[in-house]
């Protein structure tokens, strides 16, 4: 995946070194505009970020699944689990905002419940990532099929207080995968 991992410096405060561990691509900002390049770059790295993790995944040990990137966080598992889970909120969003008029809030869920739940804490991540692939290559196709009006189309995400449009949306999903993508190397030490 394309992105640069932020670095710990020695003698970093702790606040600083949390922040970094917890952001480690550097925290969600919307873009304001996009080109049609830069647009077609995030809809590449939600269609290959499957592919991303699957080859990764083949590098891990059973040890790996059960490590962390910092304390209190969740572990490779739960990671992998998280990212389908959650891929398949924002293809749900995109459904939603297309075909209801009145979706103008976006629907939430408890991350951190859904993460501990018998499958975000069983489940195999082959059958993650199985999920995973299916939903990107439906969103992917989605996401090149929408308008210019569709791509306006806009909702509140209450959490972040901010009004997003499809572009910034589909930014964000493919933030998180990265961003859930350092994590993983952060947990691993694989590179």
């Amino acid at each position: 995946m394309n992105f640069k991992l932020y670095k710990l410096i020695p003698d970093m405060t702790p606040e600083a070194e949390l922040s970094k561990l917890k952001f480690p691509i550097g925290p969600f900002v919307a873009p304001e505009n996009l080109s049609s390049a830069e647009f077609e770059a995030l809809v590449k790295t939600i269609e290959e970020a499957p592919s991303n993790y699957r080859n990764l995944a083949k590098r891990l040990s059973s040890t790996d699944l059960t490590t962390t990137y910092r304390e209190g966080s969740w572990n490779v598992q739960q990671l992998y689990n998280h990212v389908a889970d959650m891929q398949l909120l924002h293809f749900f969003r995109l459904k939603k905002v297309l075909t209801e008029n009145d979706y103008k809030e976006i629907t939430l869920v408890n991350i951190d419940a859904w993460a501990n739940t018998h499958d975000g804490v069983q489940s195999s991540i082959d059958d993650s990532l199985l999920m995973f692939e299916g939903i990107a290559k439906r969103f992917a196709n989605l996401i090149r099929s929408l308008t210019p009006e569709q791509l306006e189309l806009s909702y509140y995400h209450p959490i972040r207080k901010i009004t997003l449009n499809q572009k910034q949306a589909i930014a964000m999903s493919a933030w998180h995968v990265k961003h859930h993508y350092a994590h993983l190397l952060i947990a691993t030490g694989l590179e």
